[in-house]
């Protein structure tokens, strides 16, 4: 079930508010823990059990950290704080990477053993990140040990962010988790910001997705330059509309049901470096990996030699986090390669520069990045980028590209300016210039995404989300 879906809309999501709302407050965590298990036994019912497997474990192993540290025994603390991360990190590589091990190894080797042909559950690589963080946290002493299990379930299954994210860290939400306030104003704000999201991933990502759909699985020695480079960039947009409209109606739910969860994203194509861009594009994931383990790695507090060695091992494992491919591993790798250069040279340099051309720089690097990001194949993606550099046969364009280009020239106008903060900045002009009739003009806007919305997934069956496969 995802929630750009009639199903969600209309069947699952009033009737969990229906009952959650009219529920005595002392069992609603337990209505959303079976709301949220139900959400994923609808697409997953099979690996429903490895979920319920990593609440138990980090419900106990963080029970036991903290009875150990209390009792300041940290050798047996340190056991079950390790015992959580090797499971969860075990659980996640076998359903994850098993077969990418396996065919590579029969590659290396000659060897014949059989691929496994694991179905990758949905949400995994999100819910483990996040029930691992909380045992690590407890160990620390970041956070509070949960003693309910029924509350620390509910923050594991939580269906608004479940299977893409935002990556909850225990530690943002534990006081919501027992003592949480719903208020209509929290409602209303979560409804605004859950039709946004919904309109940024219904009405643009989809619309634009199929154009890339289309020019992607184009014969590569047909494709002109002009094609390809307008297949990256609607791709670039289909993947940004996708995944931070998906966080939009996640943190909308969230507020409807009085949790508070972080932005994941700040407008990362205005950014004017790969630095800066980092820092705004799926920040959940960016924190976690700087907080649990370029940070205690020593970030760049130890030489410059293990500074870059911290780098590297944060952005690799990066890549891979995203899909057991190599083209991820690569993906990882460019980034790395950019920031090194960045951080350890240009980053001053790029300050002083105009903005203008550090944002063409760092769009520029953006868009290469896809392409290794989009094919599986690396040889396929190196052969989109000489397209796109105009290296080989392919014509600069065609009727075709011209025919696309005129058909798309308003959805890439629309596209581009709603990726910047214009639509924010004349929002907030409008609201105070015309403060009286804002709110109207506001709800005839979102009337309109919402109806728009509707009647595009009535119609349409085109409605893929990208990230359900990391």
């Amino acid at each position: 079930m995802v929630f750009s879906s009639v199903l969600f809309l209309f069947y699952f999501l009033p009737f969990v508010l229906t009952i959650y709302f009219i529920a005595p407050k002392k069992y609603r965590n337990f209505i959303l823990l079976i709301a949220s298990l139900l959400f994923y036994g609808w697409g997953e019912p099979k690996y429903i059990w490895i979920m319920l497997f990593s609440t138990v474990l980090d419900y106990t192993c963080g029970r036991l950290v903290h009875y150990y540290k209390s009792n300041e025994n940290i050798n047996k603390a340190k056991l079950w704080l390790g015992v959580s991360i090797f499971v969860n990190l075990g659980l996640l590589g076998f359903f994850k990477y098993s077969d990418f091990l396996i065919f590579n190894l029969n590659n290396i080797l000659g060897s014949s053993i059989p691929l496994l042909n694991l179905t990758l559950p949905i949400g995994i690589s999100f819910y483990t990140f996040q029930t691992m963080s909380y045992t690590i946290d407890v160990y620390r002493g970041d956070t509070k040990v949960q003693n309910n299990i029924i509350s620390f379930g509910t923050y594991v299954t939580l269906f608004p962010q479940l299977i893409a994210g935002p990556i909850v860290r225990y530690q943002t939400v534990a006081e919501e988790m027992d003592n949480r306030v719903e208020s209509y104003d929290l409602f209303s704000e979560g409804i605004k910001r859950f039709i946004l999201g919904l309109g940024k991933k219904v009405l643009l990502a989809n619309n634009i997705g199929i154009l890339w759909d289309n020019i992607s699985h184009l014969n590569m020695s047909n494709i002109p330059v002009l094609t390809a480079w307008l297949g990256i960039l609607a791709f670039s947009f289909q993947i940004y509309f996708d995944f931070s409209g998906y966080s939009d109606m996640a943190i909308g739910l969230g507020k409807i049901f009085g949790f508070n969860f972080l932005e994941n994203f700040n407008y990362p194509y205005m950014s004017k470096s790969i630095t800066e861009f980092w820092r705004r594009w799926h920040i959940s994931l960016g924190t976690w990996f700087k907080e649990y383990l370029y940070i205690p790695l020593g970030g760049n507090r130890k030489g410059r030699f293990n500074h870059i060695r911290n780098i590297l091992i944060v952005w690799i494992l990066t890549g891979i986090w995203h899909g057991a491919s190599w083209n991820f591993a690569l993906w990882g790798l460019f980034f790395c390669g950019i920031l090194i250069v960045e951080k350890l040279f240009i980053l001053d340099l790029l300050k002083k520069l105009p903005q203008w051309l550090t944002r063409i720089y760092t769009l520029f690097l953006v868009l290469i990045s896809w392409v290794i990001f989009a094919f599986d194949s690396i040889t396929d993606g190196l052969n989109y980028i000489k397209i796109l550099f105009g290296f080989g046969s392919n014509d600069i364009y065609n009727h075709t590209s011209l025919y696309l280009l005129y058909t798309n020239i308003l959805l890439f106008l629309i596209l581009i300016i709603g990726s910047t903060d214009i639509p924010k900045r004349l929002w907030n002009y409008v609201n105070n210039r015309f403060n009286k009739i804002s709110w109207i003009v506001e709800n005839i806007f979102l009337l309109a995404v919402i109806v728009l919305s509707i009647a595009y997934l009535v119609d349409q069956s085109y409605n893929p989300f990208l990230y359900f496969r990391f």
